[in-house]
């Protein structure tokens, strides 16, 4: 299943970071698309990797 579907499904969402968990999209998380895949991103690990995040690099580069 892809993380869109389980966003849809009500499934808990894992940071592609850390592998924090959340019941639903959070508003301050970060979501990035990555070779057609969505990733999601804690509030910790955006802001660790923000400027990564700003210049578009896949989070495999960082």
């Amino acid at each position: 299943m892809h993380d869109a579907d389980r966003t849809q499904a009500g499934e808990q969402l894992v940071c592609a970071g850390c592998g924090i968990t959340a019941d639903s999209p959070r508003p301050t998380w970060t979501c990035s698309v990555e070779n057609g895949s969505r990733r999601y991103f804690c509030d910790d690990c955006s802001r660790e990797h923000l400027r990564a995040i700003e210049g578009r690099l896949d989070s495999s580069w960082w």
